[in-house]
C-alpha cells in the first residue's frame, strides 16, 4: 500500500504528453483489466471503454475537445461510453452470463433479475443513461489508480462535446454515449506548467468525517 500511495502522490493531470513515447501494450491491458474488474451497480457493467490509437481518429476528436494536445499526443485515448438506456435485453444478457459462468441458477438472483426488469426499462432513457454514466466514472477511478500504479501518465477529461465524439466514433449506432475520456501516455520533458507544482489536497481533518 505505501507503494501505491507514493504513485498516487506522483500522478497528476498531465497537461503535455510526449508523442514520441508509447505505453507498452501489457501496461494498457492491465489498466483495462482493472476497469473490467471494477464494481458496478447490480454488476451490470453498463458502459464500454473505446481505446483509440488511430492518429487520424484522434485528430478528428481533438477539435471537439477544446483542441487539448493530450488527445493527439497521448499513446492511447480511452473513451468511457455508457449505455444509452437499460433494456430487458441488456439486463438479461448480464444475468444470463452470470448463470452461465457460475453454472447454476439462484432463486434470489432470479428474483432480483425480475425486480430490475420491472423497474429499469420502465424509467425514461435519460435517467437510465445518467445512472449508467455514474457507473462509468467508477471505472474511470480504477483506470486512474491503475495507470498511476503502472507509472503511466493520464488526464481525465470532461471538456469535450459528447455528441460530436459520439459521431466520430459512431457510438449512438451501438447504443452508447461518451461520458469521459482518459488519455494515457508519458509527461513531456518540458512545456507542462503543472508538472513541478506541489500536489495540493484538503487535509484529512477537512475531508474525512468519522462516525463512531
Amino acid at each position: 500500500m505505501p507503494e501505491l500511495l507514493n504513485r498516487l502522490e506522483w500522478r497528476y493531470a498531465t497537461k503535455k504528453m510526449d508523442p514520441s513515447k508509447d505505453v507498452a501494450q501489457e501496461k494498457v491491458e492491465r489498466i483495462l483489466e482493472a476497469v473490467r474488474l471494477t464494481a458496478s451497480s447490480s454488476g451490470l457493467q453498463p458502459y464500454e471503454v473505446i481505446v483509440v490509437t488511430n492518429p487520424a481518429v484522434r485528430e478528428q476528436i481533438k477539435p471537439h475537445a477544446w483542441n487539448q494536445g493530450q488527445i493527439s499526443d497521448c499513446s492511447h485515448l480511452l473513451v468511457f461510453a455508457a449505455w444509452d438506456n437499460y433494456t430487458a435485453e441488456r439486463i438479461n444478457g448480464m444475468f444470463d452470463l452470470v448463470n452461465e459462468q457460475r453454472g447454476l441458477k439462484n432463486e434470489g438472483w432470479e428474483a432480483y433479475r425480475q425486480q430490475l426488469l420491472a423497474s429499469y426499462p420502465a424509467r425514461d432513457a435519460q435517467t437510465n443513461f445518467e445512472h449508467a454514466a455514474r457507473q462509468a466514472y467508477i471505472g474511470l477511478g480504477s483506470a486512474l489508480i491503475a495507470a498511476a500504479y503502472e507509472e503511466v501518465d493520464s488526464t481525465p477529461m470532461e471538456g469535450f462535446d459528447p455528441a460530436k465524439v459520439d459521431e466520430v466514433l459512431k457510438l449512438r449506432e451501438r447504443g452508447l454515449r461518451s461520458v469521459v475520456m482518459l488519455p494515457l501516455g508519458y509527461r513531456a520533458g518540458e512545456g507542462d506548467w503543472l508538472v513541478a507544482l506541489k500536489k495540493v489536497r484538503r487535509p484529512r481533518a477537512q475531508f474525512v468525517t468519522e462516525v463512531a
